[in-house]
């Protein structure tokens, strides 16, 4: 164990150092928010963390450790693993001090609540990995009554690394298909774009580039204020042209659908993922 967490010593625990826990701390250290040195990381392993080390953060084994050193707990590990960390962490916990943010899939606002034994602030974001560059679509919710300001500050630290929006708490389920895994989903396009690339002949590299940079530049383009996809699609595409034979081609295939279907599949997925 490295950096024993004495009383407040750290700015934020992220509890799971994972690929999203590790992605949130350099998110936010990146963005400024907090010292890499004034967040704490915590894995069973933490010699899996020795590149998170040896960049001034501070990895622990202990979630206790943890808890007690800050104020803020980011909830990080696997939903499988949130019940036995709930118990370890809930003798810790102290309403008035502590405010719990979850990552974790699937696990409901009340559950965690129940779980922890005790009354504590708790708000469920859905970030995905790409907090890690200041480009994360993160999704909020907090239970009906719980003091505005959880919330605000939950908006605040992600609106550092992506955008955010609230949603009703029902809807975090279908967030993780969406948001979470469609960092996956849309990283497979640009896979398979660079693939055609490769095809009609650029090198790996240069092809690798040019569907990043493109799939980059139409996200910018639906992004705008007022734009829909499909009439940024209309201005690339002219009767009989390429981009229409070549839409067609992949709609025959069933590319809309497809990625329809995955999204619906990852939702189901997702809802089952957490039984406490």
């Amino acid at each position: 164990m490295s950096g024993s967490a004495t009383s407040r010593s750290y700015d934020v625990a992220i509890l799971g150092g994972g690929n999203l826990g590790t992605a949130l701390a350099r998110g936010w250290a990146r963005a400024g928010m907090f010292e890499p040195g004034r967040i704490v990381l915590t894995r069973r392993h933490p010699e899996k963390l020795e590149s998170l080390r040896a960049e001034g953060y501070v990895v622990s084994s202990s979630n206790a450790d943890a808890v007690r050193g800050a104020d803020l707990i980011i909830l990080a590990v696997q939903p499988q693993q949130l019940p036995e960390l709930l118990e370890e962490i809930g003798p810790d916990l102290e309403s008035a001090r502590h405010r719990l943010i979850s990552v974790v899939s699937g696990a409901s606002i009340e559950e965690i609540r129940q779980a922890c034994g005790r009354p504590v602030r708790i708000v469920r974001a859905m970030p995905n990995t790409a907090v890690m560059i200041g480009e994360s679509m993160t999704c909020l919710a907090a239970e009906d009554g719980e003091p505005a300001e959880a919330l605000e500050e939950a908006e605040a630290l992600f609106a550092l690394v992506g955008r955010t929006l609230a949603i009703p708490e029902d809807m975090i389920v279908p967030a993780t298909a969406l948001c979470a895994c469609g960092i996956a989903f849309f990283l497979r396009c640009v896979r398979a774009a660079g693939q055609g690339g490769i095809e009609i002949g650029f090198h790996p590299e240069d092809a690798a580039l040019l569907a990043a940079q493109t799939a980059k530049g139409a996200a910018a383009l639906a992004l705008r204020a007022g734009a829909h996809p499909e009439s940024e699609i209309d201005r690339v595409t002219t009767p009989r042209g390429c981009t229409i034979t070549g839409l067609n081609e992949m709609e025959h295939a069933g590319f809309s659908s497809a990625m329809i279907r995955g999204i619906v599949t990852s939702a189901r997925a997702a809802a089952d993922l957490y039984s406490g």
